[in-house]
């Protein structure tokens, strides 16, 4: 009879599709865990996996996948339940995001208004939310990129111009505005594949039949600004990281410019997300106020007024 120590490691072979490194992330021998999944896909009936070239999740794999993780998730929701009923410590968060530099703010807020509830932060992409959502791995997600499945709820956040940074001395860098156009031959600094910043300029040149020229990948945004600061090439920045990593005339930031994008997409639109069915923790309830409650144009918490949505001024037009 398969068991809950079956189930975890039939998720992640399920979530790498590949028996060595699952193997080596739950430290167990690989002939052990392939033996593992065989007698469950006896015990079940049917192959979970086609074994042609590289290890696939086959149809009824991925049924039985999404069973299993709703299964795991209810039963870390029920311990989680039982240690808030019976009063066994403050609590945990867990908090899901794709940067967390738009998120120091609230976060702050919170620690200092709840000091002994622990907080447990996730870097991740949005393509894997809605996994670590369903199996409630994770409480709250915050994605730059719509993530479109069921199960979901969510709540938008704030929607913000992303435009393009420089070094200051760059030919671009006393422009008020440019097109996708005039960058098709600029080297840029991005983030890797699956970061909602890749997403979108991969989009945007795509939109105008064009490939962006990409000279460096990182993974967060005040890297991408201290690299173009260093001259290695431009890169799309969001208005809101600008306040934190560039200043025209700043001595203590990058010595970055930041320049309007002349096109109506070029923006992100940033959402907060939890499960629909997943019973959230207090700790969980009360980060989710937070954060919804901030008010992201002054980043500080709400006063006595409604939270609104904010748009950064634009450069005047030349």
């Amino acid at each position: 009879m398969m068991d809950l120590n079956t189930l975890k490691q039939f998720m992640v072979v399920a979530r790498l599709e590949h028996l060595s490194r699952a193997a080596d992330e739950l430290h167990i021998a690989q002939p052990s865990l392939s033996r593992t999944i065989a007698r469950l896909e006896s015990e079940l009936g049917t192959p979970l996996f086609n074994r042609s070239g590289r290890l696939r999740l086959n149809d009824a794999g991925k049924l039985f996948r999404d069973h299993v993780e709703r299964s795991l998730g209810e039963l870390e929701a029920g311990r989680r339940a039982v240690a808030e009923a019976g009063n066994q410590g403050p609590g945990t968060v867990r908090l899901a995001s794709e940067t967390f530099l738009t998120l120091t703010g609230p976060l702050a807020a919170y620690k200092q208004a709840h000091p002994s509830i622990e907080i447990e932060l996730h870097w991740s992409l949005a393509e894997d939310m809605t996994r670590l959502l369903r199996a409630q791995d994770v409480d709250l997600c915050v994605a730059s990129q719509p993530i479109h499945a069921e199960g979901l709820k969510s709540t938008p956040l704030f929607d913000e111009a992303v435009g393009v940074g420089t070094p200051l001395d760059h030919p671009l860098a006393d422009r008020t505005s440019v097109s996708i156009d005039e960058l098709a031959d600029q080297p840029f600094v991005t983030a890797r594949e699956g970061h909602w910043l890749r997403r979108l300029l991969d989009r945007l040149f795509a939109a105008r039949d064009l490939t962006p020229k990409i000279v460096c990948e990182v993974d967060e945004l005040t890297a991408i600004a201290g690299l173009i600061g260093a001259g290695l090439g431009i890169g799309l920045v969001p208005s809101f990281a600008r306040h934190f990593a560039f200043a025209r005339h700043s001595t203590t930031r990058a010595p970055l410019t930041w320049i309007a994008v002349d096109n109506p997409d070029c923006r992100r639109r940033v959402t907060l997300y939890w499960g629909a069915d997943s019973h959230l923790p207090t700790a969980a309830r009360l980060m989710r106020t937070t954060i919804t409650n901030w008010d992201w144009n002054t980043d500080g918490p709400q006063t006595q007024r409604p939270r609104t949505t904010p748009e950064p001024a634009r450069q005047p037009q030349a």
